[in-house]
């Protein structure tokens, strides 16, 4: 199951196994929170452990046989294993045995960032719950997070909480601090809108990337500037910012030769078919002659900046030129 739908599912049972996995660490955090949460732990001195997951190797027929400790003074005991990654003769071992025959008053709960060559694949096994903590979809987040804005008694715009998650770029953490900070500015039963999300919400610099490069598209060379000073002084590199316009411009090229529906060229890019569309309009606004020339020699500049050939801030300088003024 994703993580939006652990709370739910744990209002129904607590499983006796569960395997939560993903890059996102707010929502491995929160999971476990979670399910501490559902299992109503008041005495976690004697009915919370921690392992860390290599250093059981040594001893597991002992730590699973552990598991069957009886709780003292709560109805639960809850054993956190992180970066558990057995092998398939490990989990036919010890796991797999625990699993289908687990102790009804211990949860384990296994956390590990994602997959390790060699560990058997534990989402796939019946007898362990998993829990998806990788980074969902801008749809699924945005419904995530006016949850959490109605939990702080605050009420949003559809195209406010859209904007805020591509602001956050997609990190639900960050999604998490940026709904408090509107809770204190705006009070309880305030309304978040585009404005307030612009005015107090900060960018990353992810989405910065993106204004500066959608800037250049446009030719809007006081834009482009503003966006790119503001990077600057934020320790952003010049030939990174090199790199993020070859990457527009090469996206522009891709676009142009893929044929198909932006539904099929979005599954073979991996986005959303809205982006397809206007990355598709931008390039036929510019034309393909000039979004193949901009790329090739965007790209030429940033292999001779990295050769040795240009100075970083030359190349950027000289992309930019091409870019507004040729």
């Amino acid at each position: 199951m994703k993580f939006v739908q652990l709370s739910n599912n744990l209002k129904e049972r607590i499983d006796p196994v569960y395997l939560i996995e993903g890059e996102d660490a707010y929502f491995r955090d929160h999971a476990v929170s979670a399910i501490r949460q559902a299992c109503g732990i008041t005495q976690p001195v004697f009915n919370e452990s921690r392992f860390d997951g290599e250093s059981l190797k040594g001893d597991l027929a002992g730590f699973f046989a552990g598991l069957f400790t009886l709780p003292l003074l709560d109805g639960k005991r809850l054993v956190c294993v992180y970066g558990f990654y057995p092998t398939e003769r490990e989990w036919e071992k010890y796991l797999k045995p625990y699993a289908e025959h687990p102790c009804s008053s211990t949860v384990l709960v296994i956390v590990n960032q994602g997959k390790k060559a060699g560990a058997v694949d534990l989402k796939r096994k019946s007898a362990v719950t998993f829990v998806d903590c990788g980074r969902e979809s801008e749809e699924t987040l945005g419904k995530w997070l006016f949850g959490v804005m109605r939990r702080s008694a605050l009420n949003a715009d559809v195209d406010a909480v859209t904007l805020m998650v591509r602001y956050c770029a997609q990190d639900a953490a960050r999604m998490k601090r940026e709904t408090e900070k509107l809770a204190l500015i705006l009070g309880e039963g305030g309304r978040v809108t585009r404005r307030e999300v612009e005015e107090y919400v900060a960018k990353d610099t992810e989405y910065k990337v993106y204004e500066l490069t959608q800037a250049a598209s446009r030719k809007n060379y006081s834009a482009f500037s503003e966006i790119l000073d503001d990077l600057m002084k934020k320790g952003f590199d010049e030939h990174a910012v090199l790199s993020a316009l070859v990457s527009h411009y090469r996206t522009l090229c891709e676009v142009l030769e893929l044929k198909g529906s932006d539904a099929e060229a979005a599954s073979v890019f991996g986005v959303k078919p809205y982006a397809v569309q206007r990355n598709r309009e931008t390039a036929n606004r510019l034309g393909r002659q000039k979004v193949t020339e901009l790329y090739l020699y965007l790209y030429e500049l940033s292999c001779g900046a990295k050769g040795g050939l240009y100075t970083k801030s030359g190349a950027l300088t000289q992309g930019i030129a091409k870019i507004f003024f040729s």
